[in-house]
């Protein structure tokens, strides 16, 4: 498994929101590009990059930031955030950006969806499903930045696109985003259980190097890890066992 880092973006400043709540956010003061050179000095290989007020608003809108670190080199980046068409999917992966992160526009338009993963390729497309567990422990997606319920279950979107050449699916228990509270690791070992040829990301609710090592054994690919690098709960050194080449 592999750890990679977080950005998230709103209006040009690096954040972390609380379950996704808008009205719910911290404001840090790093520059989003030292940041992103601290964590490719330390032996990151791929950041996860989000566009805050993409996904808020539909359109991207901290493109200045993402040209810059899709040149940056040594570091690779993965993007989300307001991409709800080919066009700008297109536009952001000529600049030079590794995959794009796909999450309202596949729930919205599944068909196109799969036209895009045949268009641009499955390696350089990553599905997010964005979850919430309901009274009955099912994982229910939402989506339009964790403000609106899809109506379809976890299992149903995955069972859609795995038939379609999906690979890389980033999955967030949204109620363990930036809570501090632990991962999620019984939705991980079930992911995985049902569709073991699926590349997994798992994100929310990373506290320590602990819960990176419990996530590991747990069989995903890759953490998303913001918070607990951010607040220092995470050092950069505790990454090493986890910065296998992408």
């Amino acid at each position: 498994m592999i750890v990679i880092p977080a950005i998230d973006l709103k209006d040009g400043q690096c954040v972390r929101l609380l379950k996704g709540e808008f009205d719910q956010v911290t404001e840090y003061k790093f520059d989003p590009l030292v940041l992103a050179a601290s964590y490719r000095d330390a032996g990151c290989s791929l950041l996860h990059l989000v566009d805050l007020n993409g996904a808020r608003d539909g359109r991207p809108g901290n493109e200045k930031i993402i040209r810059n670190l899709s040149v940056m080199e040594g570091l690779s980046i993965q993007v989300g955030g307001g991409l709800r068409n080919e066009s700008l999917i297109e536009t952001v992966l000529e600049t030079g950006v590794k995959r794009v992160v796909l999450g309202s526009a596949a729930m919205l338009r599944p068909q196109a969806a799969v036209q895009w993963l045949n268009d641009f390729g499955a390696s350089r497309i990553v599905l997010a499903l964005d979850a919430r567990l309901d009274a009955d422990g099912e994982p229910r997606l939402s989506s339009h930045g964790w403000t609106r319920d899809t109506g379809q279950s976890l299992w149903q979107a995955l069972d859609f696109f795995s038939q379609a050449g999906l690979i890389h699916v980033l999955c967030t228990d949204i109620d363990r985003d930036g809570a501090m509270t632990g991962p999620n690791l019984d939705l991980y070992a079930e992911c995985l259980a049902r569709y073991p040829q699926l590349e997994f990301q798992a994100s929310g609710g990373v506290r320590d190097a602990g819960d990176l090592q419990a996530l590991d054994q747990t069989g995903v690919q890759a953490a998303i890890v913001g918070k607990a690098l951010l607040d220092g709960k995470i050092a950069l050194e505790e990454l090493g066992p986890f910065l296998q080449k992408d």
